[in-house]
């Protein structure tokens, strides 16, 4: 099937070359000339594990392509995937320039059995909207369907070809058919392709976003409650994590969510909520919940040196909102780094892949170390903010000796108290006693 995305964004780049890894003709479009010709050249601007081996082989085999010029990639293709960016505007709510952009561009190079598929996230109702507008521009009916994705960064590749279920949104048995043959390689393990209306699709994708977020704040307000009454988060966590009706995901103490989506999609659902009338109560709490956990982290560090941090020198392991991507936006790290550097403190950070983008934001404000311990040379204290598995199971003696001061500040809860405190250091986490040593 000869298939146009439009977007090669996170999630455009790994659907079209997913797509092509099935033996569909993908071309993927976007504006950007200097992005297309990195990508021509198999140079991948995000990113994401397997990804570039995988677009490396798809080009190789001619089953996937990059250009700037939409009209030329859309005219021949069967579908045609909308993956541009959504991001916040005013109060929460969303900009879709970018999607209204494409509609105008590609409508008059849209063959007439051409379905065009929203992959980008869009508040409920975009669907209707943009079927409305190409009926307007085109002078005939096109069939549009929502697609929302579910990809974690990190583990994209993973999850679109094996997908724990494929949602389309649509009244088009044709389109249905066609969607459902799409998908079928990637179900083949009997996972669900669910077909619902345009509006449901467009829901549950905020929703199941929505959700996720709620459960990281509510543990999070756990873990700050047990830290005054003497529980243990951790200890929490486990006794509730095995009711079957609750589970262990996203109930992990830390430092708050980031990234692109839960953000964005948690003040856009608001958002959607307050113009239906429906006030948004936990959306708004999960979010407020959000935006302070991170603060709290750094005013830990504050406290504990009395108030100021001139002079100083803080490390800082883990820069991207998560490990496995280079993603900084929306990460915790920004914050705390900048509350550090109003303070006083000069700062050293390291992560595997996301230091260049960090470097885009603080410019040389920052000290940029190339390995973990690197960072720790003269250091008073270490500030731990993404979970990296290399920084699991570090040389507590070895960092004892690079260290000017003898503090952990662990956003993500990665040691066990009692050890580190036998290794000579006091341990702030989440959700738990500080630890000292002696």
């Amino acid at each position: 099937m000869r298939i146009a995305v439009v977007g090669t964004g996170y999630v455009g780049l790994v659907t079209g070359t997913c797509l092509a890894e099935t033996g569909n003709e993908v071309t993927c479009v976007d504006s950007d000339r200097a992005k297309i010709e990195r990508l021509r050249q198999a140079d991948v601007p995000i990113y994401e594990p397997g990804l570039a081996e995988l677009i490396l082989r798809n080009v190789a085999a001619g089953r996937l392509q990059f250009t700037v010029d939409l009209p030329a990639a859309v005219a021949p293709a069967a579908l045609v995937f909308v993956a541009v960016g959504t991001p916040s505007a005013d109060e929460g709510s969303v900009d879709l320039s970018a999607v209204w952009s494409v509609v105008e561009q590609m409508a008059p190079a849209l063959n007439r059995e051409a379905i065009v598929v929203l992959k980008s996230t869009v508040p409920v109702g975009t669907n209707a909207a943009v079927t409305r507008r190409l009926e307007q521009l085109t002078g005939r009916k096109v069939e549009v369907v929502s697609n929302p994705e579910f990809l974690k960064e990190g583990t994209a590749i993973e999850d679109f070809m094996k997908p724990d279920r494929v949602v389309i949104g649509t009244r088009s048995e044709k389109a249905m058919e066609v969607l459902w043959d799409l998908y079928q390689p990637y179900l083949r393990t009997d996972k669900p392709l669910l077909c619902m209306s345009p509006e449901s699709a467009e829901m549950t994708k905020y929703a199941a976003n929505a959700l996720l977020a709620t459960k990281i704040s509510f543990i999070n307000e756990i873990a700050n409650i047990c830290e005054r009454v003497g529980a243990d988060v951790n200890e929490v966590r486990r006794g509730i994590g095995h009711d079957s009706r609750i589970g262990f995901a996203f109930l992990f103490p830390g430092v708050g969510y980031g990234g692109s989506c839960f953000p964005k999609d948690v003040q856009a659902l608001a958002a959607v909520a307050r113009q239906a009338g429906v006030p948004p109560r936990i959306l708004t709490a999960t979010h407020e919940v959000n935006l302070r956990q991170r603060e709290l982290l750094a005013d830990k560090i504050r406290q504990h040196f009395g108030g100021t941090l001139g002079g100083l020198k803080v490390a800082v392991w883990g820069l991207a909102f998560k490990p496995g991507t280079d993603d900084i936006r929306q990460a915790p790290s920004l914050s705390i780094i900048e509350r550090l550097l109003q303070w006083g403190a000069s700062v050293a950070v390291h992560d595997p892949v996301a230091m260049a983008n960090v470097g885009s934001v603080f410019g040389q404000r920052l000290c940029y170390c190339q390995q973990p311990y690197e960072a720790l040379h003269d250091a008073d204290a270490l500030v731990i903010v993404t979970e990296w598995k290399q920084f699991v199971h570090p040389d507590f003696a070895r960092m004892r000796k690079l260290m000017r001061g003898a503090v952990i500040f662990d956003g993500r809860n990665l040691y066990q108290p009692q050890r580190v405190a036998q290794e000579g250091f006091v341990y702030y986490s989440v959700g738990r006693e500080v630890a000292k040593p002696g």
